[in-house]
């Protein structure tokens, strides 16, 4: 992936508000990287634990969180997300309510 490419993903991410989340399609829209999805997905599979990006507010286009249920990484997204008045009922997220489309 370029760097300008990943650059702008770090800026969408960026302007995802306090208590929505969006889906990683949306992100690669917004990026101006059509059916960039999963380009978005590896990208924020490597960020450093210790990141301040709002990885968390990204979810998969159904609102549901991408990690296995019984990971360390789906409880972290979840406390995250709840953390800020997100509402996580088995696993998915209600984009009508919280969704953000930039």
């Amino acid at each position: 992936m370029k760097y300008d490419d990943q650059l702008r993903i770090y800026s969408v991410l960026n302007a995802i508000p306090r208590g929505l989340v969006t889906s990683y399609g949306c992100v690669a829209t917004l990026a101006q990287l059509p059916r960039g999805a999963r380009q978005v997905g590896k990208l924020l599979s490597q960020l450093p634990a210790e990141t301040t990006l709002p990885w968390h507010r990204v979810l998969r286009a159904d609102g549901a969180i991408a990690f296995p249920e019984n990971s360390s990484s789906y409880r972290r997204q979840r406390q995250q997300l709840e953390n800020e008045g997100v509402t996580v009922t088995q696993g998915r997220v209600d984009l009508s309510e919280f969704g953000w489309r930039g």
